[in-house]
């Protein structure tokens, strides 16, 4: 009896809070999922952040200002206002020049 009271003692107590659940492990794939993705864009080149600003978007369309503003009002490029700076969204604008509408809007402008 001596013996199975030792081999109990080589383990430390484990805790009900201290246990990891189903749950926990997805949330943690899911998480570790995202931030591969946001290391493989800024390795590749792309911005790690999703909104960005009209400098940042004139550097990667190579607008002018005027251009820009224009596609704006058209509501070619959709954005954000936020405390008075504007905010574009990578993946729309992305999804824009992909399916040939930006380019169209520009010849035009």
């Amino acid at each position: 009896m001596a013996n199975n009271n030792e081999h109990q003692n080589d383990f430390p107590k484990v805790h009900r809070d201290q246990l990891i659940t189903v749950q926990d492990l997805i949330d943690f794939k899911q998480q570790l999922i995202v931030d591969i993705k946001k290391l493989l864009k800024e390795q590749t080149g792309h911005p790690g952040h999703q909104w960005l600003k009209a400098f940042e978007i004139k550097k990667m369309l190579r607008l002018s200002e005027s251009k820009l503003q224009y596609l704006r009002d058209k509501g070619v490029i959709p954005f954000k206002k936020l405390g008075g700076v504007t905010y574009y969204n990578l993946e729309e604008i992305e999804s824009l020049m992909h399916s040939g509408k930006l380019n169209d809007q520009m010849k035009m402008a």
